[in-house]
């Protein structure tokens, strides 16, 4: 049989399959939106009073994963965001959420907190350090050996850093006290002339209403691209944006709080729209890909069960930390064997227990017998288990923390019990809820669709990194979606 003309078929197929790939349009310009608290049901609830180019525009034009659910569990913004951006959970990029408890200083700590870097128009001293793998912002930086550029803009700090990544061109935020946009000198070693403008002319001590402060972001990410020369040639470059869909909770009644979640979806629609129409417009619409997508949770009035006949209570966390601390000094000697807590997390004083050679399992199982017995607990999950593969919800709880900044006991509590910290005031509130948000894909060549399974936020960063032909983050474990 002679193989030479089917070899030789074989070849020309390969090849045209390789010419085609590579004939193929990738995008000039990425954009990445994440809206902080968004929620489908909202976003259905307020649609009579959007406009057209917004998200009905994008829900309609997209290929849209009704959906979608994050692989770990609780989220907070941090969490999400870093989620995002590495295709990965907090078990592999180390931001298990905004704060945690720093165990040298066992004091509070930001997660993007960084003394090592000065701030750029800001007191703030950040940088990505924290995060512990790349970001599809830096591996499209190492693609194109630097040539792409990349920057994020977010009115939240950690928000702006953990999107931007290790080697982007830049993070922008706000500023809290003089209404700056800022950055970090791990970004910034020169300040852009044209951010030093902006600020002149836009920075104002004075406190904006909600509106103009989404349309001063919009504004910026606008002129980042422009100023920069995003979507200007053949590299691909990405533009990470965070918006904020969560409107202020303080001292509103359940009727005020309604309307203003309203004002802020409409004012969400409106940006969205002049974003997306604005950047169409200066890039190409054929030569720009959006995605947007939500964070997984949404922070709502505290409300007190307890009103309304519903099982519900306090869980004091840092009574209950003092009460395990005497409770091994009982066992094992009077001593500091708690040293702090943060959220739902209580940290273990590891060098003490090791000086007392004492067994850590046992230590750990004594206190979770301990806290099994406090009122309103329903779970304890420790350092160990976590460590070990779980099932299920477990699974979703180890997929969120991290050893190198997590607690070594996690208090899970009844559904409707809050946590209240005494020394920060803060209060969480637990509760197993869905919230409802998509994935969204728009941009040329992008059919229209409606996707209905669930599908996890982490396969976004794999999505990206396939539509530019560039390799995933290096945690990212999971497939691109379909």
């Amino acid at each position: 049989m002679n193989k030479r003309p089917f070899t030789s078929a074989l070849l020309i197929l390969i090849a045209s399959a390789v010419q085609a790939q590579v004939a193929q349009q990738v995008p000039r310009l990425v954009v990445n939106i994440a809206i902080d608290q968004l929620s489908t049901d909202y976003i259905e609830v307020f649609a009579p009073y959007f406009g057209t180019e917004g998200f009905k525009k994008l829900l309609d034009k997209g290929k849209v994963y009704e959906n979608a659910e994050y692989p770990f569990s609780p989220t907070d913004r941090a969490s999400a965001i870093a989620t995002i951006a590495t295709g990965s959970s907090p078990f592999y990029h180390g931001i298990i959420g905004t704060r945690w408890l720093d165990r040298n200083s066992l004091r509070l700590t930001g997660c993007t907190d960084d003394q090592q870097y000065s701030g750029v128009f800001t007191t703030d001293k950040a940088s990505p350090k924290n995060l512990l793998t790349s970001t599809i912002g830096d591996e499209l930086k190492v693609s194109t050996a630097g040539k792409a550029i990349v920057y994020a803009i977010a009115q939240e700090k950690d928000a702006a850093i953990l999107s931007a990544g290790h080697a982007a061109d830049g993070a922008l935020w706000k500023d809290t006290y003089t209404q700056n946009w800022c950055s970090s000198s791990y970004y910034l070693k020169k300040t852009p002339a044209w951010l030093a403008e902006y600020n002149t002319t836009e920075g104002s001590k004075k406190k904006k209403t909600e509106f103009q402060e989404l349309t001063d972001l919009t504004n910026l990410a606008v002129l980042c691209i422009e100023k920069t020369g995003m979507g200007t040639d053949n590299v691909t470059d990405m533009l990470n944006i965070t918006l904020d869909a969560g409107p202020d909770l303080s001292g509103k009644k359940a009727t005020d709080w309604q309307s203003s979640m309203a004002q802020t979806y409409m004012n969400l629609d409106r940006q969205l729209a002049d974003l997306v129409a604005t950047i169409e417009s200066k890039v190409g619409s054929p030569n720009v890909t959006f995605y947007l997508t939500g964070t997984g949770y949404v922070e709502e009035p505290i409300d007190d069960y307890r009103h309304y006949g519903v099982p519900a209570g306090t869980f004091y966390i840092n009574r209950t930390a003092n009460l395990l601390n005497m409770y091994l000094g009982a066992l094992h000697g009077s001593d500091k064997y708690v040293e702090g807590c943060s959220r739902n997390h209580i940290y273990l004083n590891l060098k003490l227990i090791e000086q007392k050679r004492l067994k850590l399992s046992e230590i750990l199982a004594e206190s979770q017998s301990f806290l099994l017995q406090c009122d309103g607990v329903l779970n304890v999950f420790t350092s160990e288990s976590l460590l070990r593969s779980g099932q299920g919800d477990t699974q979703k709880i180890r997929n969120g923390y991290h050893a190198s900044v997590g607690g070594n006991l996690l208090v899970e509590t009844v559904p409707g019990w809050q946590v209240y910290n005494e020394d920060t005031q803060e209060i969480n509130q637990t509760s197993l809820r869905n919230i409802a948000f998509p994935i969204i894909i728009y941009g040329a060549g992008i059919p229209a669709q409606k996707i209905s399974t669930t599908v996890t936020v982490d396969r976004i960063a794999p999505t990206i990194a396939k539509s530019i032909h560039i390799r995933a983050p290096n945690a990212c474990a999971v497939l691109p979606l379909q």
